[in-house]
């Protein structure tokens, strides 16, 4: 399964603070601004889909999440095991938040830029590995990002352009019927 993350992953999940690891081990697939399935929209929310591979397991996950946090809205299940948990957003981001939205990701504030680490450790093909965390690419505009979307988009970026795609709210609506067909590729 291939799944592109959205910016609501990539920008506003992990101001949840959840482990990134659990996640994973919980299957969590992707976050969304939006849900599209649902006639009624949270405000200020962000939407996680899982699709756990154990059942038992997720929800003593989601037990502890709703007893050591007062920020879970809601949960509930779709067909074919897919589970959305709905959080509510730190009212201390708003701006920042708004400021992704629109794209303007250099000019989040520093404070929220710092929930970010600057470089992540991973294994590829069983070697450990640590990089400069996209986040941190891009709010700063490093020289190996742009240096990748000038030769990709063959143009010249300037100082006041970003590097990173913006905000779209049709990507960002959580859309199943996409979800499922991407699951099977």
């Amino acid at each position: 399964m291939n799944i592109d993350k959205t910016i609501t992953s990539i920008f506003i999940v992990p101001t949840l603070k959840i482990d990134k690891d659990e996640l994973k081990k919980q299957g969590f697939i992707n976050g969304f601004s939006f849900d599209g399935e649902r006639d009624v929209q949270y405000k200020d929310a962000v939407y996680l889909l899982f699709k756990p591979t154990d059942l038992d397991k997720f929800r003593i996950f989601l037990e502890k999440e709703q007893q050591s946090r007062k920020d879970i809205l809601d949960d509930y299940d779709y067909l074919d095991n897919h589970v959305i948990v709905v959080y509510q957003l730190n009212k201390k981001w708003k701006k920042d938040f708004t400021l992704i939205k629109q794209g303007a990701y250099s000019k989040t504030s520093e404070k929220f830029q710092e929930l970010f680490p600057k470089n992540v450790k991973f294994v590829r093909h069983g070697i450990p590995v640590e990089k400069m965390s996209i986040q941190y690419r891009i709010f700063n505009k490093t020289k190996d990002i742009q240096d990748y979307w000038e030769d990709r988009l063959d143009m010249v970026f300037t100082d006041d352009m970003e590097v990173w795609d913006g905000f779209d709210s049709i990507r960002e609506t959580l859309n199943l019927d996409k979800i499922k067909t991407e699951e099977l590729v």
